[in-house]
């Protein structure tokens, strides 16, 4: 995509960078962001998603497990120097972030659905836990080299720590003897190069046998390393050079060994960076409510809500009002004139959209309604804003020109123009024609294009183009205030005498200008107020209107659901009132074997008549799974015979209509008050009490029910 640094400056482009760098978690990340620029429409899209995703993060408990990290891209560039040693610190930080890989692994693959993208791009990288063992192997918690690390690392460490001891030991020795002789000072001892030393009084040094490591300043105490710990000092001293030397080997062989694993490393850290940029995206997505609208390959653009993002934090900050903006750009509607009155508006509409375009095809999500649309455009040239020049001596007429022939060489079909005060800084009559060149220029190039203007032949220009529309920054005309909301459609009115009046210019200029200007174009500026007027009132009552019908809308299916619910509960207490009249008829059975029993009849005819009950049961029930089965077999039969015919539908639809009218025919002659009748596919038999419409009132004796008429059997 081409733009140029002064459109990326008009737009507040670098400004919104500067907002998304802090987010990123490394220096180089938001370097990075710094540096963001448009890029093709597969890249843009993948970043888009990747960003999208990890935003639903932040509004669902399935946050991210990703943290702070250190970058190794210096250590992977000097390990692979021969025999080259890294830092400790280099060491875990290559761990971690390993660690990072394997932990954004295993949670992606445990949510693909959630995360599709960003699973597919976390599950390419190749997880090499042998990393983390080998600097586990070498190093603790705290970083440090364990004594495992080698035996011989291990023997010089139990060495060093038999050496402390003894000198310890021996040094305690020697403080209790010579203190009790008083051949020490006060203080008794001190510490000269890390070292505890006796503070013998300097009389009394000859007594005393060992190194002597310093004197007081007064020379009255002489500090002397005993003889008994000289030699143990002497052997520390060694074997921590040696152990030195160890470590160095361990750490050198370690470097080796990680080398073999620089590409995937590389990779890691690539991946990273690239993750820690997307997060930052996300961050931002979430301060001014971005989202990802549909992204078309086709030309149309439909902006629903959209809001100019650093308008909103500043708005946002200190508490005031946002104006969002809805327009839409299609191949039939390439060019939106906006009129109006200063400071309604037009030019933030202007920038808006720009911004928005750069953002989303920059891979940042965008403040709009989920339902907008966009596409991508190869060029976004702009002229916005004061463009005078004093290092070229150029005026603002001059300088705009000049960007002017810039934008006319390279505008296609594939450009977005965003023009502020199309045609303004000449002669009103001249730089007018002027502007409406360039317009029918831009046309015929078939580009797209949003303009301001206050020329009047302008927007008579855009009437009677057929790709092109007028629209208008609402303003209200009793309070002389601006609505800041796009009005697509109509011409707005500049409303030059009336902002005068309110200025309080005084009433006798005013109506001496009104004279000055021709009769006609007065009248046209007072035909476009009074019907910008009245178009926002109709919009208005058709808003009102619109919230009216969908509440009505709204209580008739909280109704229906309610009554379909109502329903629902009716007939699942006619199923249970059947079930229960059949257990309590069986239940009647077994009571008059009891009382047959009781009252002397036999055992083995009580039992015979019981295990005839079951049998009749069990045939009941067996009898009616095998006929409902085989009904089932012969209805699919049925079905598969008649699919295979050309005209199935019609049949079915034939075939169906018959049926039904057979069925009201019938229905007709028997349905009538005092006749017997059940649900269809029910076992309890009621009377028909009342009879409206296609509605039947149903008594069973102990309750009465409603029910459609084309739901009952006669009896």
């Amino acid at each position: 995509m081409y733009i140029n640094k002064e459109d990326l400056n008009e737009l507040e482009f670098p400004g919104l960078l500067s907002e998304i760098a802090p987010l990123a978690y490394s220096p180089k990340t938001r370097e990075k962001i710094l540096q963001l620029r448009p890029m093709e429409i597969d890249e843009a899209e993948l970043s888009l998603q990747k960003t999208s995703e990890y935003l639903t993060s932040f509004e669902s408990s399935n946050a991210i497990p990703f943290d702070e990290y250190e970058d190794i891209e210096e250590e992977l560039k000097l390990m692979l120097i021969e025999n080259f040693r890294l830092e400790n610190n280099a060491f875990i930080k290559i761990k971690t972030i390993t660690e990072q890989i394997g932990r954004l692994q295993k949670f992606f693959a445990s949510m693909p659905e959630t995360f599709p993208t960003l699973t597919e791009e976390v599950s390419v990288l190749e997880f090499r836990k042998e990393i983390i063992d080998k600097v586990d192997k070498v190093f603790n918690r705290f970083g440090e080299v364990k004594s495992e690390a080698s035996p011989v690392l291990k023997t010089l460490r139990t060495e060093i720590q038999h050496a402390r001891k003894a000198i310890q030991e021996n040094f305690n020795r020697a403080l209790t003897t010579y203190g009790q002789n008083d051949l020490l000072d006060d203080i008794r001892e001190s510490i000269i190069e890390d070292q505890r030393v006796l503070a013998v009084k300097s009389g009394f040094k000859k007594r005393v046998p060992g190194r002597v490591l310093g004197v007081s300043k007064t020379g009255s105490i002489t500090y002397i390393q005993p003889d008994s710990v000289v030699k143990h000092y002497f052997k520390l001293r060694e074997n921590e050079e040696e152990e030195k030397k160890e470590i160095d080997k361990i750490l050198r062989k370690l470097t080796g060994e990680l080398a073999e694993y620089q590409p995937q490393l590389w990779r890691y850290q690539v991946y990273i960076f690239d993750l820690d940029l997307t997060r930052a995206k996300a961050k931002f997505a979430e301060l001014i409510n971005g989202v990802l609208p549909k992204i078309n390959r086709h030309k149309t653009l439909r902006l629903r809500d959209a809001y100019h993002p650093l308008l909103w934090l500043r708005n946002k900050a200190e508490n005031k009002s946002i104006f969002p903006q809805t327009l839409t750009l299609t191949e039939h509607n390439r060019i939106i004139c906006i009129s109006g009155p200063n400071a309604g508006g037009k030019s933030i509409t202007l920038k808006t959209v720009g911004l928005l375009q750069l953002m989303i095809q920059s891979g940042i999500l965008v403040p709009v309604h989920p339902k907008s649309e966009m596409f991508f455009f190869d060029k976004i040239m702009t002229d916005i804003g004061d463009n005078q020049s004093i290092e070229n001596h150029l005026s603002t007429y001059s300088s705009r020109l000049k960007k002017m022939s810039g934008i006319i060489r390279e505008a296609d079909k594939d450009t977005l123009l965003l023009i502020d005060e199309f045609g303004t800084g000449s002669d009103p009559e001249l730089g007018g024609a002027l502007a409406e060149s360039f317009l029918e220029f831009f046309y015929d190039k078939k580009s797209f294009a949003i303009i301001t203007t206050h020329y009047t032949n302008i927007k008579l220009v855009v009437e009677q183009l057929p790709n092109a529309e007028n629209a208008a920054m609402l303003f209200n005309e009793e309070t002389l205030e601006p609505m800041y909301k796009l009005e697509v459609g109509q011409a707005g009115s500049s409303f030059t005498f009336e902002v005068a009046e309110k200025n309080k210019i005084p009433r006798f200029i005013i109506h001496s200008a009104k004279k000055k200007v021709e009769h006609d174009i007065v009248n046209l500026d007072k035909t476009i107020v009074k019907l910008q007027q009245e178009k926002f009132e109709v919009e208005k009552l058709k808003s009102d209107l619109a919230e009216r019908r969908d509440s009505i809308d709204d209580k008739r299916d909280n109704l229906q659901k309610l009554n379909d619910q109502l329903q629902q509960k009716l007939y699942n207490f006619q199923k249970l009132y059947e079930e229960e009249h059949r257990k309590l008829q069986f239940g009647n059975k077994i009571e008059s074997f009891i009382d047959s029993y009781t009252k002397g009849k036999s055992r083995k005819e009580v039992v015979k008549d019981f295990v005839k009950l079951l049998e009749q049961e069990k045939f009941r029930k067996l009898g009616s799974d095998k006929d409902e089965t085989k009904r089932l077999q012969i209805v699919r039969r049925k079905i598969t015979q008649q699919l295979k015919k050309e005209d199935v539908k019609e049949k079915i639809a034939e075939t169906n209509e018959k049926l039904e009218e057979k069925r009201k025919t019938d229905r007709a002659l028997w349905m009538k008050v005092g006749q017997r009748v059940r649900i269809t596919g029910s076992t309890s038999v009621g009377t028909i009490e009342k009879i409206s419409k296609n509605k039947v009132i149903v008594n069973y004796g102990t309750f009465k029910t409603t029910i459609d008429a084309d739901e009952l059997e006669r009896i």
